[in-house]
């Protein structure tokens, strides 16, 4: 019912010739995956719970994490429910980014619905192999990356663009461009599933790097804006922004129950699917870097857990963090849980803002 009335709607609205506006779209996107995430959202928890399909809890994580064990898992598929639905409803199905974002977005998610499948229906603790899950996520991601370098009209849509510097680009060539894409979709993807720890941490600043996405979706894809702004022009650039408001209401819809203490958990199928998604959306309009700066706390907690893992080996056995990703080092250092996600969030916030200031500082 829901889903009809959406598709009436969207027709309707259609009709009117509403199609062209992005901005239009892009809001009427995000109210649209906010209203789906609200409205199913109960219904998803609850076939979720009737399936015991509920979160396991580490016993060497911090104790306060053991009242969570039984918490329905796996909600990730709600946001891609609603992501999908506006994306179809709303964007432009003519555009080829709009596709390639979708289809990786959804990708990534299958993999990590197998995961969390196995963990959580299955009992198998391992869930997917690591190298089987490394593997299908860098198929899709090399996939991704091939069609992007191969259709890239211009050489410009093939540059690293450094931010604050208006003439600094580095030439990739279409191999580089593709070396650097996929590990771009892949790294971001992991980076987001990494961070998933706590109630509402990472599903916040994945919201708050989209909406900084569909800003710079909007300029590259205008050709006045992109050539005032410095930015490279890349033609239909402009429809991820309608991707990215998707993204923003989804994720919001997901919070309302994600929060402390939430009542889902995004699992897998959520995390590797955000990450996909704005790693390539920022490929698309050509932010890595400022991807990198927007998203550092996905950062921070990938490379806590790197960090932790080689000095570990090194050293025989010590440890830098009292426990990694970062959040749970935080955790065991006395931070209450709504501290850490709070006090991350603000983070995020500064480094978007930071990030967004490279539109006008060149």
């Amino acid at each position: 019912m829901l889903l009809e009335l959406a598709l009436w709607l969207g027709q309707d609205i259609r009709s009117f010739n509403v199609i062209g506006y992005i901005t239009l779209r892009t809001v009427l996107a995000a109210l649209t995956a906010l209203v789906i995430s609200l409205v199913a959202g109960p219904g998803v928890i609850r076939w979720l719970t009737a399936k015991k399909i509920g979160q396991a809890v580490r016993d060497d994580g911090p104790k306060s994490h053991l009242t969570k064990a039984g918490t329905p898992t796996m909600g990730g598929a709600l946001i891609l429910i609603a992501i999908g639905i506006t994306v179809l409803l709303w964007g432009d199905l003519k555009n080829s980014y709009v596709w390639v974002t979708l289809l990786v977005t959804l990708g990534f998610g299958a993999v990590g619905w197998v995961d969390d499948w196995r963990k959580v229906v299955h009992r198998d603790p391992k869930g997917l192999a690591s190298r089987w899950k490394y593997l299908w996520t860098s198929v899709i991601a090399l996939a991704a990356a091939m069609f992007l370098g191969l259709t890239a009209a211009t050489p410009a849509q093939t540059e690293l663009i450094v931010p604050f510097f208006k003439a600094v680009a580095y030439p990739l060539g279409v191999l580089g461009f593709i070396a650097l894409t996929y590990f771009v979709i892949n790294g971001t993807s992991h980076a987001v599933n990494l961070t998933d720890g706590l109630d509402g941490l990472a599903i916040m600043p994945t919201v708050m790097v989209a909406g900084a996405l569909a800003i710079f979706a909007y300029v590259a894809g205008h050709a006045g804006f992109s050539k005032y702004l410095g930015v490279p022009y890349v033609p239909g650039a402009g429809e991820l922004a309608v991707f990215c408001g998707a993204i923003c209401g989804a994720g919001l819809g997901f919070l309302w129950f994600n929060a402390y203490p939430a009542e889902v958990f995004m699992g897998d199928v959520g995390a590797l699917a955000l990450g996909a998604a704005l790693g390539t959306i920022a490929v698309v309009v050509r932010q890595e870097i400022v991807l990198f700066i927007m998203g550092g706390l996905f950062v921070a907690e990938t490379l806590s857990v790197m960090v932790q893992v080689l000095y570990f080996k090194a050293s025989g056995g010590k440890r830098i963090f009292r426990m990694a990703p970062l959040h749970h080092h935080y955790e065991l250092s006395g931070w209450k849980e709504t501290q850490v996600v709070v006090r991350f969030w603000i983070i995020t916030i500064m480094l978007v803002l930071f990030g967004l200031s490279t539109l006008k500082l060149r």
